[in-house]
């Protein structure tokens, strides 16, 4: 017996509910970020700024506010950061997925 087709196609769900929420990324200067993921322990943002490893970071979200990060990884099109665990991250991390679930699509 087969999976019922909504329950094999999960990513496709959750991609048409969440939204990419544009941010600001202050490091030297304010950058334009897309929050990819997010979570109370950090996030992955999409951005042409590249702060070096380590580099303590301001993430700017519309409706979540800001919190305090640190650089943890570099790739081709975007960075890692970490936040210190807490229940300010969590309330960060809750607030930013919220808000890109209820946006009008």
């Amino acid at each position: 017996m087969g999976a019922p087709k909504s329950l094999e196609s999960r990513t496709l769900m959750a991609t048409r509910w969440r939204r990419r929420r544009m941010c600001m990324l202050i490091a030297d200067r304010p950058a334009p970020a897309a929050l990819r993921e997010i979570n109370a322990g950090g996030a992955f943002l999409e951005t042409n700024a590249r702060p070096p490893l380590g580099a303590i970071v301001e993430l700017r979200h519309p409706d979540a506010g800001t919190i305090a990060g640190e650089v943890r990884s570099l790739a081709d099109d975007g960075v890692g950061i970490v936040f210190s665990f807490g229940e300010r991250s969590v309330a960060f991390a809750l607030a930013a997925i919220a808000a890109d679930m209820s946006r009008p699509g």
